[in-house]
């Protein structure tokens, strides 16, 4: 797979989409320690993934107030991005009419909205804007037509849309009602805003009873739980959701139980008809019941690093019964925007609470991903899938709150010698230069020293080295942090610049065991 510095100016909008916070010299290309992809060939490596931290005072926003529209319930199946000096968020409220949920109207599911300076400290300005029960003292924010149920929500801020009433983007599940009038079945809302605070649906999609007419939806009519991820990719706006082979007529290959399906658009208000399974388990190729397996619970939610996605699936864990099932989260990557995978198989990245914990017995993807300063913020929801969770006589207790999980930052994953004895190197993909000058290279690593140090080449597209980067001028990294600069010979590009490069990083020093590279970035010359 090749990289292109051309290619990639059309994505640079795609770092606003979804910020990095605090961000020093961001990189137009990370390639990861954990990608195989962009790190094909390697020996004497071993890859560890780091499994964040939980904050000790999570949740980090809870349940609201007695009367208040998320009283009984804060579902993070939401976004958070880092938006006019601030941290945005954007969740789903529920409030004691969840105890009459399925007979009550779709609408008990309301969005709501909440900000913070830090990431960590959370607040719900009261925005003015929905009536709720008599009052327009909330956080609710405004959807029209009016009203709509939303039970997941997505959103981006799309800077590249000339028309600054859509800057911010949003899909949604919601329900379609059947051509006898009945409901409903899972599929897409797409709403855009000017400030994130008011949404309007797009063109040509009507609302009933909280619910879209069959002939009014913009997908297909299978369930589709549609509001999982929203991310744009080489120009194209993409949607993560749940489904299942069974459901959707057009799958090629059955699975068993819940995968992930993406549908696409050019334009955000018409969706292509077909769609691609982007993911399912090993598991999952064998036969079982729906519910009963390990599954791939409620599509990706999406962190957008333009070369490269991560993000969070659920690992639905099955069971005979309700009171069997349980979610931890999972972590995948895409090199292509469509296929997703694990870097390493059936790895759990944040595991659900004990019993008695705010985040028992199930955990909720958000799409809320920020660098900020030294750390990586990873938002996450909370929902015990157990009817009554460990009380089986409450069948809709309160739910939810959101979690936050922190890593040193873009720390996923590292490589590091095996064994310290012997020769440990790799060699990075293909990737295409700005011949024009000279690109930047930074590394993310530790564990280096006087005795445990990086020596980094460049080679040419056949892994020739280029004479004046490589051998006794190759670069020499000792120091550790999150971004340091890699130090080319001033004249290496006296030669020129190929148009097409490799790295190659070897660990060095009598202690070279004990260093680890988590990622490499590179910024082309300007």
């Amino acid at each position: 797979m090749k990289f292109s510095y051309r290619a990639l100016l059309g994505f640079l909008p795609l770092i606003i989409l979804i910020p990095m916070a605090s961000a020093k010299n961001p990189a137009d290309v990370t390639l990861f320690a954990f990608d195989n992809q962009s790190i094909p060939f390697s020996r004497n490596l071993r890859l560890e993934m780091h499994q964040p931290k939980k904050h000790p005072g999570n949740p980090v926003m809870g349940r609201g107030a007695f009367g208040m529209p998320d009283s009984y319930g804060v579902q993070f199946y939401g976004s958070v991005i880092e938006d006019q000096g601030k941290f945005r968020m954007w969740y789903v409220a529920l409030d004691e009419d969840l105890k009459q949920w399925p007979d009550t109207a779709a609408t008990i599911w309301r969005a709501a909205y909440a900000e913070s300076t830090d990431g960590i400290h959370w607040t719900k300005p009261e925005l003015g804007l929905v009536d709720y029960h008599g009052s327009k003292q909330n956080n609710l924010i405004e959807l029209f037509p009016s009203p709509i149920g939303i039970i997941n929500l997505k959103v981006l801020r799309d800077d590249e849309d000339p028309d600054p009433a859509r800057r911010y983007k949003m899909t949604a599940q919601t329900w379609w009602m059947s051509r006898e009038g009945k409901g409903g079945r899972g599929t897409l809302a797409p709403l855009v805003s000017a400030d994130g605070y008011s949404w309007h649906m797009v063109a040509g999609v009507e609302i009933q009873d909280g619910r879209i007419p069959v002939g009014s939806i913009l997908l297909p009519e299978h369930h589709y739980e549609a509001g999982s991820g929203l991310y744009k990719w080489n120009g194209m706006f993409y949607i993560t959701g749940q489904s299942n082979s069974g459901h959707f007529a057009h799958g090629t290959t059955p699975y068993s139980g819940r995968e992930v399906l993406v549908h696409r658009s050019a334009d955000f208000d018409h969706w292509q008809p077909t769609a691609h399974i982007a993911f399912v388990r090993e598991g999952q190729y064998r036969s079982f019941k729906y519910g009963y397996g390990e599954e791939a619970h409620e599509g990706i939610s999406v962190w957008n690093r333009r070369n490269v996605l991560l993000g969070l699936y659920g690992m639905w864990h099955g069971g005979e019964g309700w009171n069997q099932r349980t979610i931890d989260l999972g972590f995948l990557i895409s090199n292509d925007g469509l296929h997703f995978r694990e870097p390493m198989t059936e790895w759990t990245m944040i595991p659900r609470g004990g019993d008695h914990e705010w985040d028992q017995g199930g955990l909720l993807q958000g799409q809320g991903f920020v660098n900020a300063g030294d750390q990586t913020y990873i938002y996450y929801g909370a929902w015990d899938p157990r009817p009554g969770g460990i009380d089986p006589g409450d069948v809709y207790p309160p739910r939810g709150g959101v979690g936050l999980a922190t890593l040193e930052r873009d720390r996923f994953g590292s490589l590091s010698p095996r064994d310290g004895n012997i020769p440990a190197e790799f060699v990075t993909t293909i990737i295409e230069t700005n011949s024009t000058g000279a690109p930047e290279f930074f590394v993310n690593a530790d564990g280096l020293g006087a005795n445990s140090y990086l020596k980094i080449e460049l080679l040419d597209e056949r892994e020739q080295p280029i004479p004046s980067a490589s051998g006794e001028y190759a670069a020499i990294v000792r120091e550790n942090g999150f971004h340091t600069q890699i130090n080319f010979p001033a004249d290496w590009v006296a030669a020129g610049v190929p148009k097409q490069i490799r790295l190659r990083v070897s660990f060095q020093g009598s202690a070279a065991g004990a260093g680890r590279v988590s990622a490499l970035y590179l910024v082309p010359s300007s």
